[in-house]
């Protein structure tokens, strides 16, 4: 038993400090959490410590090797996701930090992407040797395929269980062809938006929104979109530089995983 819990936990120090520092933060969160009633965010809880075992379970599995700053970075975006990001509302407190993981998010999965065609380059029974250039943008295709499905979980929690995981916006300005009265494919613009009043129970209810028109998702799923492609451009461009000459950005290699027998030799 000692032996299978051993298997799921890191075994640098560095990384073990941090695991463990973590872990006792959410365990408390929980327990915070359960005194005052609210269990989703129990859940939530109990959800981040699972994800919290996917990196060394990856790694035991798939016979990889996570570099200890990856490993802490997930850690940390999965803690600054789940425990800060919704239970603590950072998503509203500071306003750019959803913008900061999902740059973070297109960073690694570029890194993820790379060392997975990076692992099929260097080894001897894969026959196609790519291109550095072409590893760099398989690299970036592989991100960019993750931020568009996360992006498409986020629409399907919005639309089928009513969350609003893409965070809606106040906007001042709307430009929409549904309210060209003769039905033309001419865009009415209303600016200045003010104030909306919704309608609904047969108008016996109506809702206030002040200081413009409410955007449904649409401007954070597109904002997301593009930060997550600005995080995959700037790993695509460090994974092609370090193909090139491995030992002038070794730096790279803190950030991509490795197969062990790789590493070995």
């Amino acid at each position: 038993m000692k032996k299978e819990i051993h298997e799921y936990i890191p075994q640098k120090k560095s990384t073990l400090t941090v695991y463990f520092i973590l872990r006792f933060l959410v365990i408390v969160c929980m327990v915070a959490q359960s005194m005052r009633g609210n269990w989703n965010n129990v859940f939530m809880c109990f959800l981040t410590l699972i994800l919290f075992t996917i990196p060394t379970i990856a790694s035991r599995k798939l016979n990889i090797k996570l570099p200890s700053t990856l490993e802490i970075i997930v850690y940390l975006f999965i803690f600054s996701a789940e425990i800060l990001g919704e239970i603590q509302n950072f998503y509203g407190i500071f306003h750019h930090w959803d913008t900061m993981l999902h740059t973070l998010n297109g960073f690694l999965c570029a890194a993820i992407g790379f060392s997975l065609i990076d692992i099929l380059n260097r080894t001897e029974k894969f026959h196609i040797k790519m291109t550095p250039a072409f590893v760099a943008l398989v690299s970036f295709c592989f991100s960019m395929t993750i931020g568009v499905l996360w992006e498409f979980g986020e629409f399907a929690m919005d639309r089928y269980f009513l969350k609003d995981t893409q965070k809606d916006r106040i906007v001042q300005t709307i430009s929409s062809v549904e309210l060209n009265e003769n039905k033309e494919n001419v865009p009415v613009i209303i600016e200045n938006i003010n104030q909306t009043k919704i309608y609904s129970d047969n108008n016996s209810k109506v809702t206030t929104i002040e200081g413009g028109y409410l955007d449904l998702g649409i401007i954070d799923t597109m904002k997301d979109l593009f930060v997550n492609f600005i995080g995959a451009v700037v790993f695509s461009i460090l994974g092609l530089l370090y193909i090139k000459d491995r030992d002038e950005y070794k730096f790279a290699e803190r950030f991509i995983p490795i197969l062990r027998k790789l590493k070995e030799e």
